[in-house]
């Protein structure tokens, strides 16, 4: 019997254009009303996860920046695992050496050294991932991160590793060069104690080694009396990984990765046919 359930939001909860469908948010809103918990468990900051869910009506404990942070459900921190100020720093440096474009998650928010950049990056890795979308629909999702105050500038990057108010949580990089990210990938290995992933082939995501979505989801379960072995999860690429791989019930969502797919050996609709929901709804009527 599965008593919890885990989505990833990003290409699994969420569709191209960033909304939860209707049918997903029903199968959740069912989950909840049969005693199940349903928790999200994200790359994205509380702040950019919380927004969403705020649009669709929804309120749910959250597994943030791959882990790095976890949240109750009305926004309580309950613990967090920050990378170590030199580690980021280390990161940090490696990423610009390579040219690679980067922002930085901390416990205050998400911060850019170039707002153009944070915008530009992201339409072109989603106008090119998603070429079904109406491209002025990619660039309103893409400005609403920056004009709605989801991604902070900040002048240097310096001032996040120098003072002591910010936890630094996850380094998170794009480029749709895959030489410059492979030897960013490969600069990034040379740093002991960091958890190196991807949730797209456009990008890395550096955490600590402890700030992972497996790590977090099985001190959430095991909180609230639950194994994993009752656990559902629900993703759609690498940084879904660790927690694939420790519930009893890991689904891949018909848009993942052949690797993922694999791993999984059960696979849902795509996150644009509710994939999520029509999973929610196979369990709780078995």
């Amino acid at each position: 019997m599965i008593r919890c359930i885990a989505t990833d939001m990003d290409g699994t909860l969420l569709t191209a254009t960033q909304q939860i469908t209707q049918e997903n948010r029903e199968a959740i809103r069912k989950a909840l009303d049969n005693g199940v918990e349903v928790v999200v468990a994200t790359g994205r900051s509380y702040q950019e996860a919380k927004f969403v869910l705020e649009e669709a009506g929804i309120r749910l404990p959250m597994i943030c920046v791959n882990g790095a942070e976890v949240r109750s459900k009305t926004g309580e921190i309950v613990s967090s695992n920050p990378l170590k100020k030199e580690q980021a720093r280390q990161a940090a440096l490696r990423l610009v050496e390579n040219g690679v474009y980067f922002e930085v998650y901390t416990n205050e928010g998400t911060f850019t050294e170039d707002e153009d950049k944070a915008i530009s990056i992201i339409v072109d890795i989603f106008s090119t991932a998603n070429p079904e979308v109406p491209i002025d629909q990619i660039v309103d999702a893409a400005e609403e991160r920056v004009h709605k105050g989801l991604v902070r500038k900040i002048d240097h990057y310096d001032r996040l590793f120098e003072q002591n108010q910010y936890e630094i949580y996850k380094l998170l990089a794009f480029s749709l060069d895959p030489e410059k990210l492979e030897a960013a990938n490969v600069a990034l290995k040379e740093i002991e104690g960091l958890a190196i992933s991807s949730s797209g082939s456009e990008n890395i995501e550096i955490t600590s080694l402890d700030a992972q979505k497996g790590v977090a989801l099985e001190k959430f379960v095991t909180s609230r009396g639950i194994t994993l072995e009752e656990t559902m999860a629900l993703g759609d690429n690498f940084n879904d990984v660790s927690m694939l791989k420790r519930v009893g019930k890991p689904v891949a969502m018909g848009n993942a990765v052949d690797e993922i797919k694999t791993l999984c050996g059960e696979v849902t609709h795509t996150n644009e046919e509710s994939g999520v929901g029509k999973a929610i709804m196979a369990v709780l009527e078995d």
